[in-house]
C-alpha cells in the first residue's frame, strides 16, 4: 500500500496531523491556499505566525492548527517562477523535504500538501506535481513514523497531473 495519496478539494477540511500552508515569507496571510488557511484557523493563526518572524523560501514552520480539524499547519515559501533556472526545483523539493521533516519531528503521522508555488508565484503545475511526487516518495523512504502523504489537488486538471506523477516509474 502506498503511503502517498491524492485527494480532490479543500485542503481546510482535512482530518489529518498537519496541513501544510503554501506561504509568503512573512506567514501573516494572503491569497489562494494561504488566505484559505488563515480564515478556517481564525486569527489565532496570525496572531502565533506573527511571533515566528517570517520564512525564507525552502524552509518551513509549524504552528497549531487552531479552528482547523488539523492539528498544526507546517508553513512553508515556494519559489516564484522564473524560468527554472535560478534553483527554483531545489528551492521546491526542499519545501516538500522539509515539511515533512518537521511534520516527523512534531509527531504527525499524516501531512496534506497543497500544489506549492503553482498558483500565483506562476511554477509550472506539471514539473511542480513531479517534484512533489520524487520528493515526497524519497524523505518518506527515512520517515517511517510518517504514515499517510496526502497530495491535494484543487481541481481536476490538477488532480490528473499528480496521478501522473504518482503513475511514473522512480528515476
Amino acid at each position: 500500500m502506498s503511503r502517498i495519496e491524492t485527494h480532490i478539494g479543500d485542503i481546510t477540511q482535512l482530518e489529518v496531523d498537519a496541513i501544510v500552508n503554501a506561504a509568503n515569507s512573512s506567514l501573516l496571510g494572503g491569497g489562494g491556499v494561504d488566505g484559505a488557511i488563515h480564515r478556517a484557523a481564525g486569527p489565532e493563526l496570525v496572531q502565533e505566525c506573527r511571533l515566528l518572524n517570517g520564512c525564507k523560501t525552502g524552509e518551513a514552520k509549524i504552528t497549531a492548527g487552531y479552528r482547523l480539524p488539523a492539528k498544526h499547519v507546517i508553513h512553508t515559501v515556494g519559489p516564484v517562477w522564473r524560468g527554472g533556472n535560478e534553483g527554483e526545483p531545489a528551492l521546491l523539493a526542499s519545501c516538500y523535504e522539509t515539511s515533512l521533516r518537521l511534520a516527523a519531528a512534531n509527531s504527525c503521522e499524516t501531512v496534506a500538501f497543497p500544489a506549492i508555488s503553482t498558483g500565483i508565484f506562476g511554477y509550472p503545475a506539471d514539473l511542480a506535481a513531479d517534484i512533489a511526487v520524487k520528493t515526497v516518495r524519497a524523505t518518506l523512504a527515512s520517515l517511517p513514523e510518517i504514515k499517510t502523504v496526502t497530495l491535494v489537488a484543487f481541481d481536476d486538471q490538477s488532480h490528473a497531473l499528480l496521478q501522473a506523477a504518482l503513475e511514473r516509474k522512480e528515476d
